[in-house]
């Protein structure tokens, strides 16, 4: 029985639809579950957290794999088909609940042993959250080696490119600021069932030791990038201003010139490493 073949036996099975209010579209590819295994690089000496494991396609990989598999899913009836699934295993736990309500420190911490000594987090992302994901994964500063997970092509490409390039988002200096980011698959759509709108993207995110850069204020740093790309389409001495970030537009002109910045410049085109030097020069005022 083939990945598609199994796929469509355990959703007859247990009467399933996938819910497109929970963004399920079920992997049927093997070649690209592999490919997600292969790169994730998960040793016996590994936590693996799997976010939104469905089916378990994944899943059944990953315990082969890791020393332990702990499964966050927030639909009841997929619990009930990974539980019943899996029960034979003993390197297993599964939780219902929201991801994003989830202390995932403390469940790190718990799961430390002698023989498991790193985390890993690998999931198929549901499309409609992943940024609240990821984010929540790289501001909780987690005791983990690295993310790889599959999300919308789109998305994967704005994270994955050079802060101050084409189609830089607010998020993609987070993401450099923590990880060192890659594409590593490409995932057409005739990998799932049912088939979604859009393209698929497997990226990981290899996370640093330290963050790329050595800011005074790490508040202040991301406040200013939030600020300058609310008002995207605004210069950044407009945005800054408008965001209270300074009192006068003089004043966020006479900073940009004290950076050599252009006060004309949009916020989307500031490298990283411009952001650091803008947020030390604030903190030291």
């Amino acid at each position: 029985m083939n990945l598609y073949e199994e796929t469509k036996f355990i959703m007859k099975q247990n009467n399933i639809f996938a819910n497109k209010n929970l963004g399920q579209n079920f992997l049927i590819d093997e070649n690209v579950v592999n490919g997600i295994i292969d790169y994730s690089n998960i040793t016996k000496e590994d936590l693996v957290i799997e976010i939104g494991p469905g089916l378990g396609t994944l899943t059944s990989k990953l315990l082969e794999k890791a020393g332990k598999v702990i499964c966050i899913e927030l639909d009841p009836k997929m619990v009930k088909i990974i539980t019943e699934r899996f029960k034979l295993y003993e390197n297993i736990e599964i939780i219902n609940e929201d991801v994003l309500k989830i202390n995932l420190n403390k469940l790190i911490t718990e799961n430390k042993t002698s023989t498991i000594k790193s985390a890993k987090v690998v999931a198929n992302l549901p499309y409609y959250i992943t940024t609240p994901i990821i984010m929540k994964l790289l501001e909780e500063k987690l005791e983990i080696e690295s993310i790889t997970v599959m999300i919308q092509k789109e998305v994967a490409q704005r994270l994955a490119n050079i802060p101050g390039g084409k189609d830089t988002g607010s998020i993609t200096y987070t993401i450099w600021y923590y990880t060192e980011p890659k594409i590593v698959l490409e995932v057409p759509r005739n990998s799932f069932i049912p088939e979604p709108e859009v393209t698929s993207s497997v990226i990981k995110f290899d996370i640093l030791k330290m963050p790329r850069i050595d800011v005074l204020d790490e508040k202040m740093f991301f406040k200013i990038i939030k600020v300058a790309f609310m008002q995207k389409r605004k210069t950044l001495v407009n945005a800054l201003t408008n965001g209270k970030i300074f009192e006068t537009r003089e004043k966020a002109e006479e900073a940009l010139k004290n950076l050599n910045i252009d006060t004309k410049i949009r916020g989307e085109k500031l490298t990283i490493e411009e952001y650091q030097k803008l947020s030390d020069y604030i903190t030291k005022k």
